[in-house]
């Protein structure tokens, strides 16, 4: 069965005035239309899509990467409210439905949520939900300390910043460990401090064991190295004035933060920059 909300190969059946009639091994079909059709294909060759249903309700195919996938979390625009929920941009022709029962609180034209990507199985469409928690699992842990995972912030708290962890399981990176601006609903790599009873996952910023993550410093380098792919032309002999415009902290401070990173391993200093390995 062609599944919504997913990528997945089909295989191209043949040619229409409307574009390519797609299928998979069940025998059910779906089309591609013009616009979504590569210049150059063959019959039977396997082309990868991600499916939805259009406008009247069909199942459509299409070569665009939405922002979202099913069961996934990603932070979306807001791009219409109506009597009935709110509509999202995920990168797709027709926007991305929310229920008005899906929102933890009302949504606002413009502003951007995190939200998660499900199938309604009564009415096979799929629509967003906004209320994290209830989909996120720590009953069964894929995760062991120190390992180094990807989160999504979702939510700021008294304590500090609740996360998505892996896609699947809750997280929390306490206030007194965040060192530089965390944005919601942005991606950022992190680490496995430490799983508490009930099996509450800890989380930091910073390496396990890295014994400078308490310099704010060192976690503006790498937010700036991270920001770039990796890669800044500055180095130990960079005026002070540029050191300052691209960190905001002194030359010296920067010497320091650059000379712990260096002996931790994280770092290459080469003579005209410096890189993350």
């Amino acid at each position: 069965m062609i599944e919504l909300g997913k990528f997945q190969k089909l295989s191209i059946l043949r040619e229409t005035s409307v574009g390519l009639f797609l299928g998979d091994q069940s025998g059910e079909e779906v089309l591609l239309p013009n616009k979504y059709c590569p210049e150059e294909y063959t019959l039977d060759e396997l082309i990868k899509v991600f499916v939805y249903l259009d406008s009247e309700e069909r199942k459509i195919a299409t070569t665009q990467i939405p922002k979202i996938a099913f069961n996934e979390f990603a932070s979306l625009q807001v791009t219409s409210l109506t009597s009935i929920g709110a509509f999202m941009d995920w990168g797709l022709e027709k926007d991305l439905f929310v229920p008005f029962r899906e929102q933890r609180n009302k949504f606002e034209e413009g502003k951007f949520y995190v939200v998660y990507l499900d199938l309604d199985k009564e009415t096979n469409r799929l629509f967003a939900s906004n209320k994290i928690e209830k989909h996120l699992q720590n009953m069964v842990l894929k995760v062991d300390e120190g390992d180094e995972v990807d989160i999504l912030p979702f939510k700021k708290t008294e304590f500090g910043i609740s996360v998505i962890i892996n896609n699947e399981h809750r997280g929390l990176v306490y206030r007194d460990q965040v060192f530089s601006t965390v944005q919601i609903g942005k991606k950022i790599k992190g680490y496995i401090k430490e799983i508490r009873e009930g099996n509450k996952i800890d989380v930091s910023l910073q390496p396990i064991g890295y014994t400078n993550f308490i310099d704010p410093n060192v976690q503006i380098i790498l937010d700036r190295l991270n920001e770039n792919d990796g890669f800044l032309e500055v180095t130990d002999k960079s005026p002070p004035e540029v050191i300052y415009a691209m960190f905001g902290i002194s030359k010296k401070a920067y010497k320091k933060a650059v000379g712990a990173l260096y002996k931790q391993h994280q770092i290459s200093i080469l003579p005209n920059d410096i890189r993350l390995k």
